[in-house]
């Protein structure tokens, strides 16, 4: 476990991935009801109608991409909590900031190895 994060700081932490699946679960399941076939009946919505339905299931599917990046981005953060190697980049084992850790909890890399997720 990286010696830098207090006991303290390791349990906001938690409490924030936490937060954010919770929050994230709520999403998703407005997003999967979003996404259930809409039903267009050809004779009575116009062509503009139809092309706005397509394009927010296309913005919609792709939030939902989004979220289950995330997801599995914070499930991997909280495995790695459990695993007590939390806060340690998975790239060459630094340390990862403290500050980083606030603004991303779920990111694996210090901020030289990788982007921000």
């Amino acid at each position: 476990m990286n010696d830098t994060i207090t006991t303290k700081q390791l349990s906001m932490l938690r409490a924030e991935l936490e937060r954010m699946l919770a929050r994230l679960a709520k999403s998703m399941k407005v997003t999967e009801e979003t996404l259930r076939p809409a039903t267009l009946d050809q004779m009575s919505v116009g062509r503009l109608s139809r092309i706005d339905t397509l394009q927010n299931q296309g913005r919609t599917r792709n939030l939902q991409e989004r979220e289950h990046r995330k997801l599995g981005a914070v499930t991997a953060a909280l495995a790695r909590l459990e695993r007590c190697e939390y806060g340690l980049c998975t790239g060459y084992g630094e340390t990862i900031a403290f500050e980083r850790l606030l603004v991303f909890p779920e990111s694996p890399t210090c901020q030289s190895c990788g982007p921000s997720i």
